[in-house]
């Protein structure tokens, strides 16, 4: 893999060029100072003073005993140690305010190329939603998959110049009620042929794709013939779409063939395999059976959060979910 390959999966660089069939975004170029922001863990964890006066969590509960821990009294040894005072970018709020209000108030945030989706326990929503500066700070600050985008984008690439991108960029996507995760897939093209689509969501079986997967396969296959084929310049890549309900096509995001790319229900050596067979065939992969969920949980809370040990609720949980799957999985090699 080339850095150039890598770059143009920034979402700065491709939206321009798919801005028509994409969903709406909003780019901001972010601040050195802001980068500086979210890398620094030398301090406790403290969120952009507002301007606007905006709350990442307005339902917190404020404990005046608990905030006179953190003061310091005049003349004492500790005065020396007084934190400092918490960051503010005005500028970058303002446009960011704008920005969500042009987008219909509310946004999921994403960086060059990745979203901070492992975040989304701590917002007041459980998701990406934001509809604030102060929310956004918020997802981004308590990312670790955004430490990729910061300092190791490019660790798979063979002529690794750089830890880093010269600058960085806020996309602010307009967020949509009505999508469903069903329609979402993960397409995998390779010497410009695309060569395996995948559902997106593969924690859920969804019964309506395994009636529409003829007509979504179709659907897909024409709109990177007409739409992607003839404009992204990488010989090998995957790129996500959404299949809306009157059938058009939305293309969401790229990312580089393998590296940090999930294959979803493939695995590389598959699709490598699917690239060098004759015709134009596209292996269409779906969970069509409960029995071929794939394992995750999706209790938006990292795994260093959960209690798993012997004994706990999530221990039990995950013995009765194991249990459940092997009776289902005997149950189905009883019909056969």
């Amino acid at each position: 893999m080339k850095e150039e390959e890598v770059n143009r999966c920034q979402i700065q660089e491709w939206y321009p060029k798919f801005k028509p069939v994409s969903i709406k975004t909003q780019l901001h170029e972010l601040p050195e100072s802001f980068i500086q922001y979210l890398l620094d863990d030398s301090g406790p964890f403290l969120l952009p003073v507002s301007i606007s006066n905006d709350d990442a969590l307005p339902n917190r509960i404020h404990n005046p005993d608990e905030e006179e821990d953190y003061q310091v009294i005049e003349g004492s040894e500790d005065e020396s140690e007084q934190p400092s005072p918490p960051p503010s970018f005005p500028e970058l709020e303002l446009k960011i305010k704008e920005s969500i209000e042009s987008l219909g108030g509310a946004v999921f945030p994403k960086m060059n190329w990745s979203a901070p989706k492992d975040s989304a326990w701590i917002s007041t929503t459980g998701s990406l939603r934001c509809t604030s500066f102060s929310e956004i700070a918020l997802l981004l600050r308590s990312s670790d998959s955004l430490i990729h985008d910061l300092c190791h984008a490019y660790d798979s690439c063979s002529d690794k110049s750089s830890s880093r991108p010269p600058s960085f960029f806020l996309a602010l996507r307009k967020w949509y009620t009505s999508l469903s995760p069903e329609m979402e897939f993960r397409c995998f093209v390779r010497g410009q042929n695309l060569v395996g689509i995948s559902q997106r969501e593969v924690t859920t079986f969804y019964p309506v794709l395994l009636e529409k997967k003829n007509i979504l396969e179709m659907l897909i296959l024409q709109f990177f013939e007409d739409n992607i084929r003839p404009k992204f310049e990488s010989e090998n890549y995957t790129f996500d779409v959404y299949v809306t309900k009157d059938k058009r096509i939305k293309v969401l995001d790229f990312n580089p063939w393998g590296a940090f790319t999930l294959p979803l229900l493939f695995n590389w050596e598959e699709l490598e395999q699917n690239s060098r067979k004759d015709g134009n065939d596209v292996d269409f992969r779906i969970v069509e059976s409960q029995c071929g969920v794939r394992p995750g949980l999706k209790t938006a809370v990292p795994y260093d959060y959960l209690d798993t040990a012997p004994g706990s609720g999530w221990d039990q949980f995950l013995r009765n979910a194991d249990e459940e799957l092997q009776q289902q999985i005997r149950s189905s090699e009883a019909g056969k």
